[in-house]
């Protein structure tokens, strides 16, 4: 079994499963931890980072997935570990997958991601959204696992 599939034991013993890399996830979320315009919403079997209502990165299983736009997706198809988004079979253009090798360090993570909030912060906000979406789980004082009780106060 992949490593990114198992995400916790939960009550009774049993392994509660993730469709994406939980730990990917929290390198992210530390990116993010400044950005008061970041909401997550699980999307594509994964989850994704929305920034003012946009998908900006998301992880799909242990791959990044990166909305680049238009302008950028020939360029950055090009480098290492970089390949087209083909989630329902065929290329999405503007989105594109990489690799978890392209990702070992901070550097190439930040870099990746900063694709992302670019081309998201350059499309309007969309209206209201931003308000129906959960916040960004890292300004969270702690993340329970949902088959956990909450705590009484």
């Amino acid at each position: 079994m992949s490593a990114f599939m198992v995400a916790a034991r939960c009550c009774g013993g049993e392994e509660c499963r993730v469709g994406y890399d939980e730990g990917l996830a929290e390198r992210i979320r530390g990116i993010l931890a400044d950005r008061h315009d970041v909401s997550e919403k699980k999307m594509f079997g994964g989850i994704a980072f929305m920034i003012r209502g946009h998908m900006s990165v998301g992880i799909v299983k242990d791959d990044l997935m990166v909305r680049v736009g238009p302008e950028s997706y020939e360029d950055l198809l090009r480098q290492r570990h970089a390949r087209p988004m083909d989630f329902t079979g065929r290329p999405m253009k503007g989105f594109v997958y990489v690799a978890s090798p392209g990702l070992e360090t901070d550097v190439e993570l930040e870099r990746w991601v900063g694709h992302g909030l670019k081309y998201a912060a350059s499309l309007p906000s969309k209206s209201g959204s931003v308000k129906r979406m959960p916040p960004n789980k890292a300004l969270r004082p702690s993340a329970r696992h949902p088959s956990q009780p909450r705590a009484r106060r």
